[in-house]
């Protein structure tokens, strides 16, 4: 697998080529369910202006570098999207330095593999890529680190596509509370599991879904459940009890050093070779908001990124199972 290191300070020919090159598939995958099935424009734009209004002006430049069409427009609005899924888990080491662990695991077919470093809006952040300007995990110049997990329930609604709202937390929070505020009033399509980690060691998590409440909790670990197991098939083959319990031992009961706790999301039960049915761990990701920075693990090797000393680049990462 081949990922990328890009930085582009505001919206211009780099994220304009990546669309470019993303965009096929991702057009593709928008209609999987025909164009009637996908909001209009006007709801899209509508939706957007309701619930994350600074983010309009950045959308309507990227829906330009994107080449004005309709279609990419709703895609980008990232409004009412398909459905898809995905496993993770997440925690964070309560250690002098505040980190955050996670590993992502998802089908290696559908994920941009890219770190994308940009400064819209005058805000530094850094995070790994889905959809082009979503993002699953990352981190902004005040210290405030996120990250996501699916969280496990089969029910779609009316809301955005979550890497987006992580997008809009970062452009525009600074500290644990104001991203709670900001996870707990955004409609999201499906449930998941969003934890915040700032500079302070501060930290949440917040069980988002389409049909309830979302809920803020102290959780220090999210799998791919919420408060109880709902879909049953689902968590039985994610192993998502399993692994909440061995995060919450390791955390509790051993008082892992920090090292040892990283690495521990290199193996199983947390480390999942599930690539041929999409729930393959691609990477392990550590932040420490604090320092601004990020690392991306994968078994024997190590990527180190920093928000103010970002360096482009390319690695290729065998990845084991994801041929």
């Amino acid at each position: 697998m081949f990922w990328r290191a890009l930085s582009e300070d505001t919206p211009g020919p780099k994220w304009a080529g990546l669309f470019a090159a993303y965009w096929p598939d991702y057009h593709a995958w928008w209609l999987k369910e025909g164009e009637a099935a996908r909001p209009t424009y006007a709801q899209c734009r509508r939706a957007l202006g309701t619930h994350m209004p600074e983010l309009l002006p950045l959308y309507d430049e990227l829906c330009t570098l994107a080449g004005g069409g309709d279609h990419a427009a709703r895609f980008l609005s990232f409004y009412c999207l398909p459905p898809y899924l995905s496993a993770c888990s997440q925690a964070i080491w309560a250690g002098k330095e505040p980190v955050m662990v996670r590993n992502y695991d998802y089908n290696p077919k559908s994920f941009d593999a890219m770190v994308l470093r940009t400064n819209w809006q005058g805000r530094q952040v850094m995070g790994t890529s889905d959809g082009l300007w979503g993002l699953v995990d990352g981190v902004n110049d005040a210290g405030l680190a996120i990250s996501l997990t699916f969280g496990g329930r089969r029910v779609v609604g009316e809301g955005f596509g979550v890497p987006l709202i992580l997008r809009y937390v970062l452009q525009t929070c600074e500290t644990t509370e104001q991203a709670s505020e900001v996870l707990a009033r955004v409609p999201t399509h499906m449930s998941y599991n969003v934890t915040v980690l700032d500079r302070k060691r501060n930290y949440v998590t917040a069980m988002m879904a389409p049909d309830r409440p979302t809920l803020i909790t102290r959780a220090a670990v999210a799998t791919n459940h919420q408060e109880s197991v709902e879909w049953i098939s689902h968590a039985r083959f994610t192993a998502t009890v399993e692994r909440e319990r061995y995060l919450l031992q390791r955390l509790r009961l051993h008082r892992d050093p920090e090292e040892k706790f990283i690495n521990a999301f290199l193996k199983p039960p947390l480390y999942s070779t599930a690539f041929n049915a999409g729930f393959g761990t691609l990477y392990t990701a550590i932040y420490r908001p604090r320092k601004r920075e990020m690392e991306l693990r994968w078994p024997g090797t190590v990527w180190p990124l920093s928000l103010s000393e970002f360096t482009e680049g390319g690695r290729e990462v065998l990845v084991p199972g994801a041929a």
